[in-house]
């Protein structure tokens, strides 16, 4: 029987790049903004124009995407999913072309179980050839080809249009409990 293909999403999904956003956009203006407030709106529309060269900074400086917080559970329900599917980490670095490396040496870092093979680093993902896409951005859920899995974040929560996971233990249900 052939494996079903998941494509993973990292920023967001398994990696907590609006925490770190927010821990930085936080302790350099001296404000207190938190997930909540940003319900509906990506940080990028929410922050003052002014303000939006530091966020492009945070995202440029070395250590970036090397820092990123681990979702919760991500690294035990991935190396769950690869006994049954065959996994890829699929991140839109071309966004950032300066993180490959960072990006690179962070999955190397927590998710060793992944090999480099399996690491697919683009632009728009409708290049991807799988059965599922678990991605927080609809735009790159439109884009796929096959099942796309909406991850919610802050800026996603009205949209519909996808079958939503609010975890990794939703995600873990939903590909591991239903077989």
């Amino acid at each position: 029987m052939d494996r079903k293909i998941i494509c993973v999403d990292m920023d967001e999904v398994i990696a907590d790049a609006l925490g770190e956003h927010l821990m930085r956009y936080n302790r350099d203006f001296g404000s207190h903004l938190t997930p909540a407030d940003l319900r509906g709106r990506w940080l990028w529309d929410y922050v003052p124009r002014e303000h939006q060269q530091a966020l492009y900074g945070y995202m440029m400086s070395d250590d970036f995407f090397e820092v990123l917080n681990v979702m919760p559970d991500a690294q035990r329900v991935l190396a769950r999913l690869q006994e049954r599917y065959d996994v890829f980490i699929a991140t839109a670095a071309m966004e950032v072309p300066s993180s490959f490396n960072a990006k690179f040496r962070w999955l190397a870092q927590h998710f060793p179980f992944i090999p480099p093979s399996r690491i697919v680093f683009c632009g728009e993902k409708s290049i991807l050839r799988g059965d599922f896409l678990i991605d927080d951005n609809p735009r790159q859920l439109r884009l796929f080809r096959g099942e796309g899995i909406l991850f919610s974040s802050p800026a996603n929560v009205a949209e519909k249009a996808f079958r939503r996971v609010d975890s990794w233990g939703d995600v873990e249900r939903m590909f591991l409990d239903e077989i």
